[in-house]
């Protein structure tokens, strides 16, 4: 599966109400190290198909998601199951890393 493009308005329906774990990838256009693990969290979508939903929310577009997670800087991460937060991480990170991440998390 492909990553999920989640906009303030659709936040609640595609990762609190998702019924598996969803990975959350707050970034925007502009940001460097969000363009670095861009191509990792696509392929763990596609890896861990049916076993995760990765969503990526826009910051610049979709402010009111963010600050209700308290995002401060980006690359930011979250990892929701059942509708709540069990996991969280800020920056790059090597795919591999970011495996093992969302493995130990769900």
């Amino acid at each position: 599966m492909a990553t999920v493009a989640v906009t303030d308005a659709t936040f609640d329906a595609e990762v609190k109400n998702s019924d598996i774990p969803v990975v959350v990838d707050f970034w925007a256009e502009w940001c460097g190290p969000c363009k670095q693990i861009g191509p990792a969290l696509e392929e763990l979508s596609a890896e861990m198909d049916g076993k995760i939903k990765v969503a990526k929310v826009d910051v610049d577009s979709n402010p009111n998601a963010a600050a209700a997670m308290g995002v401060r800087g980006i690359p930011a991460l979250f990892i929701f199951k059942d509708g709540e937060v069990v996991s969280n991480r800020a920056g790059a990170a090597p795919k591999a890393a970011l495996q093992s991440w969302i493995e130990d998390s769900i």
